[in-house]
């Protein structure tokens, strides 16, 4: 099993929804940059459940215990350790479902594949694990800081309430103004009560993430195999219940020509610039130097409180009937998380960058 993520700057997690704790290990973090907890525990309780009447119910503090790699403030270049315990785990309401496959969830795979399964939360499976990416995503977020690198994403649609809007329009700020995480108030007030009104019919709903990097320097990214688009897109498609990714016009280009396509270069400020952006700020695998866009779409939930039809371990056709804490939309929790799996792929990407020129 993988456990790990990234080349020079590299995470390996650990922990399960229902066990003791969750944790990881962080290489390869650059010495000297001042570390903020207050910020990573700020990171934290964005992702936190129990936080809105659209979330789960789960009370968890998420508090995160750094246990290494941080004396006086700043990060010592070695590895560093943290954990962040579990605390409010109901395990007994799986034991009805311990012997049954979640449809469209990781259950039966995981089994096939394993020869056993923690059916507590899902267990390794669980999107709790993403606790951790969001700890090495704060870490992550305070050295691009040095570089002037800023990563803010947001809700822009859920089932078909869209925010038909370009980010250069929104105050991006003001997405953490309401619990849906979306920065234009009356789409918000849409989506959730549309969130509202599905769990209370016990079922779930999905949505699409809008990210936004600004001052992304040129040169990041490989032009074959190690594209910066396909890292970033290997991050994002790695967080649960990601089912797409598209950067820059993406889609949308295939019914364009390339007269109306291509972004012409031009001078700007004396610099070298585009007058569009259709790229997303990536040509060839590498960024250059305008802002980075992408999109991250999210299924519905998988644990819903309908009855379904599924199978038992003996092979059986049966009905399940689903108990918990589960989210109703994954997304407004997992804005977050996008955010977090950028700063991780960017900084990579730019420690990577640095062995590209020995002089």
């Amino acid at each position: 099993m993988s456990n790990s993520f990234g080349k020079i700057f590299r995470l390996t997690t650990f922990g399960e929804s229902h066990g003791e704790a969750l944790g990881g290990v962080i290489d390869g973090f650059p010495s000297g940059i001042f570390i903020d907890e207050n910020f990573i525990q700020q990171e934290l309780d964005r992702r936190k459940p129990g936080q809105s009447s659209i979330s789960t119910p789960r009370k968890e503090t998420d508090k995160v215990h750094i246990l290494s790699g941080v004396f006086d403030g700043k990060s010592t270049g070695t590895p560093i350790g943290f954990v962040v315990y579990n605390e409010n785990q109901h395990s007994h309401d799986y034991e009805s479902m311990k012997d049954c496959f979640r449809p469209s969830h990781a259950d039966y795979v995981y089994e096939q594949k394993y020869g056993l399964r923690d059916y507590r939360g899902g267990g390794r499976s669980s999107a709790r694990e993403t606790v951790s990416r969001v700890v090495a995503g704060a870490f992550a977020k305070m050295a691009l800081k040095k570089i002037g690198i800023q990563i803010s994403a947001y809700t822009s649609q859920i089932g078909e309430i869209a925010l038909n809007k370009s980010y250069e329009e929104l105050d991006l700020f003001a997405s953490e103004e309401n619990a849906v995480r979306c920065p234009h108030s009356a789409t918000a007030e849409k989506m959730i009560h549309f969130i509202e009104q599905v769990r209370s019919e016990g079922d779930s709903v999905g949505g699409v993430i809008t990210c936004v990097v600004k001052n992304v320097p040129i040169g990041l990214g490989e032009p074959v195999f190690d594209k910066l688009q396909s890292r970033l897109a290997s991050a994002m498609l790695s967080i649960n219940a990601a089912k797409g990714f598209d950067y820059g016009s993406g889609f949308e280009n295939v019914s364009l020509r390339g007269s109306q396509a291509n972004d012409s270069f031009c001078i700007k400020d004396n610099k070298v610039s585009t007058k569009t952006n259709f790229s997303g700020g990536i040509q060839g695998g590498i960024s250059n130097g305008q802002d980075i866009y992408f999109r991250v779409a999210f299924k519905p939930t998988a644990t819903i409180f309908k009855p379904q039809q599924t199978i038992n371990r003996n092979g059986e056709e049966v009905v399940l009937q689903a108990k918990g804490r589960h989210d109703p939309c994954v997304v407004p929790r997992a804005v977050p998380i996008v955010e977090s799996m950028a700063a991780i792929t960017l900084l990579d990407m730019f420690l990577l960058s640095k062995k590209d020129h020995i002089f």
